[in-house]
């Protein structure tokens, strides 16, 4: 039986399918195509806009109270490129698809999905929702606090996923092993890692989940200055003056609660922030801090249909960053799908190249270009994605801070 030769197109597709399979928090969260980018190939720096959801307010009485309607949106880059290169030999492309797969594909889209992936995790750093439980095993009564946290910010019910890091899972697996029994939905799955489902979750398991080191906090930090407002908190009551806090860091403010989505009704619940600056918080010498801070203060007399917190806070009241200073945590993550948004552009088709092939499977376009070696009787291989990412709707995740 002659060998039938592995064509561009089947190679590209191949090995799509098998990156797909390995992006089990990629594949679980939003991911956008832009058609426009499949007119003349994409460039690096390209931006996607995607709009967020409106607010609005609900009157009272009879007099009408009319508001704008003013859309929101955030900007999504498509610009870092990543890829895999590999030097084929005329053996290799004479190989079944599946052995093809199996000795060149399968090494070199897991290198490519745990590259993409651990990029892409960064953006737990953007979540402020977070069930503490610093230093101790991961609980079931953990993951329903975090079903509800979602629950309580109308995260839909449907695209829930529960993603462990591999400590979180020794933890819990003994424990939910009788719930993990939908047969026919183990039977539909194909994502690397996938555990079952249980408490309206997908479980997924993820060896790149980093660990979170808390700043060095240090005195007693406080409020400086009543009736703030925005996403700048200025405190003070630092001791240190250095990495008092980290991007991704958590705290509360006494007396500051969360409200609900909708009616703005006290929560009773203190409302968590995420420190967001880069480089992290570093206090002066007077053990002043200046933050940069998600969600934005906005309080009842602010905008209405934006309001996040109960009250504004006062002058000296107190902050509690959570966790243990200097200390590392495990992350996991608890989201709905629409929380975080992935997406890849098509990259320009070259020219004058021995084969080349470009493919869209599920949101994911890859890119794969082939061109002859004579005088090393190779074919050198490059396989790239453009993408980029981004935290839409950070109130539908819920941050998981175990051992």
């Amino acid at each position: 039986m002659p060998n039938t030769i592995l064509t561009a197109t089947a190679v590209t597709r191949e090995a799509l399918r098998v990156l797909h399979q390995k992006l089990n928090f990629v594949g679980t969260i939003t991911r956008d195509y832009d058609d426009r980018f499949a007119q003349d190939g994409a460039k690096i720096g390209d931006t996607l806009k995607i709009r967020l959801p409106n607010q609005y307010t609900v009157r009272t009485g009879s007099v009408l109270d009319a508001k704008d309607t003013v859309e929101t949106s955030v900007d999504l880059k498509v610009q870092t490129q990543k890829g895999v290169d590999l030097n084929f030999t005329s053996a290799d492309l004479t190989l079944g698809l599946d052995d093809f797969s199996e000795r060149v594909l399968e090494p070199a889209m897991s290198v490519l999905a745990a590259n993409i992936e651990a990029d892409a995790m960064s953006m737990y750093q953007d979540v402020y929702n977070q069930v503490s439980n610093h230093g101790l095993p991961a609980t079931f009564a953990g993951v329903l606090g975090a079903r509800k946290m979602l629950v309580d910010n109308l995260a839909p019910l449907t695209g829930r996923t529960c993603n462990l890091n591999t400590q979180d899972n020794v933890d819990l697996v003994d424990a939910l092993k009788g719930l993990f029994n939908d047969k026919s939905t183990i039977a539909r799955q194909n994502r690397e890692g996938f555990m079952g489902r249980t408490a309206g979750f997908d479980f997924m398991e993820n060896t790149l989940w980093p660990s979170h080191t808390v700043g060095t906090k240090g005195g007693t930090p406080l409020v400086n200055g009543a009736g703030q407002t925005g996403s700048t908190l200025v405190t003070d009551g630092w001791s240190n003056n250095s990495n008092v806090l980290k991007r991704g860091d958590i705290f509360t403010i006494a007396g500051v609660f969360r409200v609900h989505p909708e009616t703005k009704q006290s929560t009773g619940q203190l409302q968590t922030f995420v420190v967001n600056d880069a480089a992290g918080v570093t206090s002066n010498g007077s053990g002043q801090a200046a933050i940069s801070i998600s969600p934005a203060i906005v309080g009842p007399a602010g905008s209405p249909a934006n309001q996040t917190v109960s009250a504004l806070p006062g002058d000296n009241v107190a902050i509690t960053v959570l966790g243990t200073g200097s200390q590392a945590h495990g992350i996991s993550l608890a989201y709905q799908k629409d929380a975080f948004a992935f997406a890849t552009a098509d990259l320009m088709m070259p020219r004058g190249v021995d084969w080349a092939s470009r493919e869209v499977f599920d949101g994911v376009s890859m890119r794969i270009v082939r061109q002859y070696d004579i005088n090393n009787d190779k074919f050198p291989c490059r396989l790239d994605v453009l993408y980029g990412f981004r935290t839409l709707r950070p109130q539908l995740a819920c941050r998981l801070a175990n051992r």
